[in-house]
């Protein structure tokens, strides 16, 4: 009786070390994908706060809320299964699809360039005021959760590369533990940069001296920080766009474009005192010129395309 009450000890000592090194093993996979994912939850964090800018204080936290559980929706219900079926019946599928949605992420990009420096169209906030404060709420979400489909599937296809040599079950869990932590990381952010103005006015009205001067400079600094985090994301997306671009040529031993970054970025990497980040940063700047120059093009032909219809 005894020994047998041993061996089953045993029996769940080794089960328990099995759970714990497949948790390490999830942890490890979802943390890499996680730093590799990060220019889109980047950007993912610099835009989504517009959807929630223009409504009374209220609404602000309820629209986040909204747009979160959009965000895990995704994730959960579309591309999480979408992203297994892949690993399971088309592994090939992962490369093409990745540089697809790295071209787009370039033409979002290059599209915010063109549009920061042209002449501002008014149409559209026009036709914002049109509509009721619930309509337009409805809107904004709706438009938010698009968006965030989007860069969800560019994050889990990112994901999903750095673990495809896992079992399809520790894929799994690294891919929803993924999901979680960044959509938890990026509304939680959002939901603090949307308060940010409230909470400056909040310390405004103290008594105290110090509160009253920190309150001042979070009212008067969130739109300079704003301003910076879309300028961020922009640039995030047309690095994240362009290396994923180089990366998908260098794995279809395309010669050019991956070899002048390997050269790059071992020059770089020579430079004494300064070799690792100077050679993430000529790598991040050949491939923002890269996703330009592809970003470029797409929207050059998305334009011909559109004017030629309009004729």
């Amino acid at each position: 009786m005894a020994s047998g009450l041993v061996a089953l000890l045993d029996d769940v000592a080794a089960i328990a070390k099995v759970a714990a090194a497949s948790l390490d093993d999830v942890s490890a996979a979802a943390g890499k994908a996680g730093v590799k994912a990060a220019g889109v939850v980047v950007d993912d964090t610099a835009v989504t706060p517009g959807y929630a800018m223009g409504f009374t204080p209220d609404r602000e936290l309820p629209i986040v809320w909204k747009i979160a559980l959009g965000s895990l929706k995704n994730k959960f219900v579309f591309l999480l299964p979408g992203a297994l079926l892949l690993s399971a019946f088309a592994p090939w599928a992962v490369t093409p699809l990745l540089m697809i949605g790295g071209a787009y992420l370039a033409f979002e990009a290059t599209e915010k360039i063109i549009e920061a420096v042209r002449p501002h169209d008014n149409a559209v906030e026009l036709d914002e005021l049109a509509l009721s404060s619930t309509e337009l709420e409805k809107q904004k979400v709706a438009g938010a959760i698009r968006t965030d489909m989007i860069l969800s599937a560019e994050i889990m296809a990112i994901a999903l590369a750095e673990v495809s040599d896992l079992s399809l079950a520790l894929q799994a869990a690294a891919l929803a533990l993924v999901a979680i932590s960044v959509t938890a990381g990026v509304y939680g952010v959002v939901a603090l940069i949307v308060k940010m103005d409230d909470i400056g006015l909040h310390l405004a009205k103290s008594p105290r001296a110090a509160s009253q001067r920190l309150g001042a400079g979070l009212v008067k600094g969130m739109p300079v920080i704003l301003a910076w985090l879309a300028t961020i994301g922009t640039a995030a997306m047309l690095w994240v766009g362009g290396g994923i671009i180089v990366h998908g040529l260098e794995h279809y031993h395309a010669p050019v474009i991956p070899h002048v970054a390997h050269a790059l970025t071992e020059w770089a990497h020579r430079l004494p005192g300064v070799g690792g980040v100077a050679a993430w940063l000529a790598f991040a700047i050949l491939s923002a010129i890269v996703g330009l120059i592809v970003g470029g093009l797409i929207v050059a032909v998305v334009h011909l395309v559109k004017h030629r219809r309009h004729r």
